[in-house]
């Protein structure tokens, strides 16, 4: 598996998050490399949110291409812990 590092900053003062880009172009039915062509002309959108109360410490981060989404609970180390479904 081809592994991507994809980062972001869920804060201002929080130090970048990575996750696996390689996944989020699985999710979106992309290869990585017309991933990466995508996110580096911007044609990807991201939305991060912090997790509140007893999900807090986690980030859901949605990813956003041509009418699909990709959408992931991480920690701070970027580890993918739930991939919750798509409606």
């Amino acid at each position: 598996m081809t592994t991507l590092p994809l980062s972001f900053h869920p804060t201002r003062n929080d130090t970048p998050i990575e996750v696996d880009g390689a996944a989020v172009a699985r999710e979106l039915d992309l290869d990585v490399a017309r991933f990466r062509q995508l996110m580096d002309a911007g044609k990807i959108t991201l939305l991060c949110e912090r997790g509140t109360g007893e999900d807090e410490g986690t980030w859901r981060v949605s990813f956003y291409h041509d009418g699909r989404r990709a959408r992931f609970v991480v920690d701070a180390q970027g580890r993918i812990l739930d991939t919750p479904a798509t409606p």
